[in-house]
């Protein structure tokens, strides 16, 4: 034992080192070691809990932008056939309003010129008496006596109606 106390180590001094050493170490393990291990395990099992967690987020995150996609294209699909049906739509009740326009203007077409034709007509009916009436006038001056204009407005109107052409209806 020589040996040990020539280099200033003294063995019960060693010794009750050693074994507060030990003491210490198995309190340090039972009390700092275990319940550090443990929160260290409990905080290694909520990152992977999270990390877990994450990739099911990423995973309904991308099945909900699938999920927008597809309705999207739906949506777009569906308004481009309503846009189309509208056109259609469009096309076919500018047609009906051009028809009806057109039949109305063949109608109001048709309405004029048989006013017209009245009309002149009437004018004629009108220009054949007054003519009558000139004719039996100037017929009375000429031969100077009043002539019976009943009788003449009638020889008048034979004659006009054998030289007046057909008329066109």
């Amino acid at each position: 034992m020589g040996g040990l106390a020539s280099l200033g180590i003294n063995l019960p001094t060693l010794l009750a080192q050693v074994i507060n050493f030990a003491v210490l170490f198995g309190l340090l393990y039972l009390v700092a070691y275990k319940p550090l291990m443990r929160m260290l395990d409990e905080r290694s099992k909520k990152v992977k809990d999270s990390m877990e967690q994450t990739e099911y987020i990423k995973e309904q995150a991308a099945r909900a932008e699938e999920e927008v996609k597809k309705r999207l294209e739906t949506a777009s699909k569906e308004g481009q056939e309503v846009i189309d049906r509208a056109v259609r739509t469009g096309g076919e009740v500018r047609q009906k309003a051009e028809q009806e326009a057109r039949q109305d203007t063949e109608s109001l077409i048709t309405r004029a010129r048989m006013e017209i034709q009245r009309e002149r007509d009437e004018a004629i009916d009108e220009l054949r008496k007054e003519f009558a009436d000139l004719t039996i006038l100037a017929a009375g001056k000429v031969i100077d006596r009043s002539l019976d204009k009943e009788a003449h407005r009638e020889i008048i109107d034979k004659v006009l109606e054998e030289s007046t052409p057909p008329k066109k209806g």
